[in-house]
């Protein structure tokens, strides 16, 4: 399908409302989804493990952060750690040279999607385009920012969408909507949690640059799942010709079972998310809690053991989540040791489905006293901190 065969609206007044449905049967009835944060940001896969979104001032988090996808923020950060170690180990080289770097010779996505579906995965999301703005596909206007054109020279959202349909799991994508710092090098670096939602771009040239993204996805792959981030250009969140609402209904004539999430700036949403101990508030109704096994979605190399989530501590997460109703959707962050981590989580979510075939069935009927994972219930830092 293209642009001239979207649907007209029902009405001719329309309203956000319009999209409301009941939620389609396999996302009530998914429990467990994959993250998959792979990108340049993998190459330097460096980031302070300082501690959850959720439990730091903003601009203690943004200095050190502890997401490694966000490296490209934080090393034009002025003295930050990041800044002195993009310096003394990578020379100030543009980070796009990572992009080069980033071969991905290793990158089998069917040995991956066989991990994630005798981990118990119901559902995989891979990052399509991180806030970097590089593409994981030949998406539209990205002639020499697009992993066809440079790095792993594959269209890595069109193999894990094959390998993961194959497995009879869902497919879903994660896109950032709400920002591309390709497209924004003249703004400053993000300093402080208001700064990621005023600190974007806002214009009508960038709503149809991402838009046209989101299209794309949905001709070629038919994801179950738009999974935004941060927000979206306010130039585009009207119910008019062009806009999120025609994008939408787009969506939902092309993949009628599909999903969309509540970070678009939007009164439309299909599930709300949490994000570590942030915006806790947001699980009720349909909702799903996003996080890593440790502090980054991203591989960060000065992550271990001591950092990451124990099976233990997962499987508590992950009964207590689905006994008040929500699913998990966990990060896999992959990289050059992507063997290693790839066979942590596989562990991890082993034992935790384990844990979720014996109590957390019980508990997900009302049965049983689930304890809850410490610190996951703090205040919140303000919606869409992003992942």
């Amino acid at each position: 399908m293209n642009s001239a065969t979207t649907p007209s609206p029902a009405t001719s007044e329309p309203n956000w409302s319009d999209l409301d449905r009941p939620i389609p049967h396999w996302f009530d009835e998914a429990k467990l989804g994959i993250f998959i944060h792979w990108g340049p940001y993998s190459v330097p896969a460096w980031a302070e493990p300082i501690g959850p979104l959720g439990t730091i001032d903003g601009p203690t988090w943004f200095a050190h952060n502890p997401y490694s996808e966000w490296y490209a923020n934080t090393i034009r950060i002025a003295d930050s750690p990041a800044a002195v170690h993009h310096r003394d180990a990578h020379r100030n080289a543009p980070y796009e040279d990572f992009l080069d770097d980033w071969k991905g010779d290793r990158f089998d996505p069917t040995d991956w999607v066989d991990v994630f579906r005798r981990a118990g995965a119901d559902f995989v999301v891979p990052v399509t385009k991180h806030h970097d703005g590089i593409a994981l596909w030949d998406a539209p206007g990205t002639p020499e920012r697009n992993t066809i054109t440079r790095g792993p020279g594959r269209d890595i959202v069109g193999e894990l969408a094959d390998a993961v349909r194959a497995a009879g799991l869902e497919f879903g994508v994660y896109y950032s909507g709400g920002l591309d710092w390709s497209v924004t090098p003249h703004l400053p670096p993000i300093r402080d949690h208001h700064e990621v939602h005023s600190i974007r771009p806002l214009d009508d040239a960038y709503h149809l640059y991402a838009s046209g993204h989101v299209r794309d996805l949905i001709d070629r792959y038919q994801p179950s799942m738009l999974w935004n981030d941060i927000n979206w250009p306010d130039a585009g969140k009207h119910l008019g010709d062009g806009g999120l609402y025609e994008l939408f209904h787009y969506y939902r004539s092309v993949v009628p079972h599909g999903v969309v999430n509540d970070r678009w700036g939007v009164p439309h949403h299909d599930f709300l998310t949490s994000e570590y101990a942030s915006d806790a508030d947001n699980e009720t109704g349909s909702w799903q809690h996003t996080r890593g096994l440790g502090y980054s979605f991203g591989h960060n190399e000065l992550e271990d053991e001591q950092t990451m989530m124990s099976g233990a501590e997962l499987s508590t997460l992950w009964v207590d989540i689905v006994a008040r109703g929500g699913q998990l959707l966990l990060m896999s962050g992959q990289t050059r040791k992507v063997a290693y981590r790839i066979s942590n989580a596989r562990r991890s979510m082993t034992s935790a489905r384990g844990d979720r075939r014996s109590t957390g069935c019980q508990a997900a009927s009302g049965r049983g006293q689930i304890p809850t994972t410490p610190g996951r219930r703090l205040a919140s830092p303000g919606h869409g901190s992003g992942t």
